[in-house]
């Protein structure tokens, strides 16, 4: 008697803990549940501020794009604007050179090439007449004359080469 008793005893012990366990992995699995949904809405906000911050950003880089190639387009037309101010200032100093007469062109070049702009000089001399690039050679001084003829040959060189 004494052992069934205590068989019952064990078993609605049993019970008792079973139930217990029981509960307890209910409650246990509740939890997990609630964990993730929070993990899951935690997620879901975090993945809506990346995608909000991500469209900031390819604006902001859409908007830097199109203010680089308003620079760049304003740069282009700056350079040919400039281009065609060097273009006319060459056109008419060579003009006001080709005029004058070859001795008084001669002692400028000198001056200036005495002042370190020879390729300033150069510049000109290339733009002028052939005819009038002669005689003004005539009245350079030898060492500028000399300068000038291998700065010609070079760029005769060079000319070739590109042709």
């Amino acid at each position: 008697m004494i052992s069934k008793l205590l068989c019952i005893l064990i078993l609605v012990t049993l019970s008792i803990n079973a139930e217990e366990t029981s509960s307890s992995l209910t409650r246990q699995k509740f939890e997990v549940i609630e964990l993730k949904k929070e993990l899951n809405n935690f997620y879901n906000e975090k993945e809506q501020e990346y995608q909000e911050r991500k469209k900031e950003l390819e604006g902001i880089l859409a908007q830097i794009q199109k203010e680089k190639n308003e620079i760049k387009d304003l740069h282009d037309k700056n350079l040919e604007i400039l281009q065609d101010i060097k273009l006319e200032i060459e056109s008419k100093t060579s003009k006001i050179y080709n005029a004058m007469k070859p001795k008084i062109a001669a002692d400028i070049f000198n001056q200036m090439i005495s002042e370190g702009k020879i390729d300033d000089v150069f510049d000109i001399l290339i733009k002028l007449k052939e005819s009038n690039v002669t005689q003004i050679m005539k009245f350079l001084s030898v060492p500028n004359a000399s300068i000038i003829t291998q700065m010609l040959e070079n760029y005769n060189i060079k000319k070739e080469k590109k042709d």
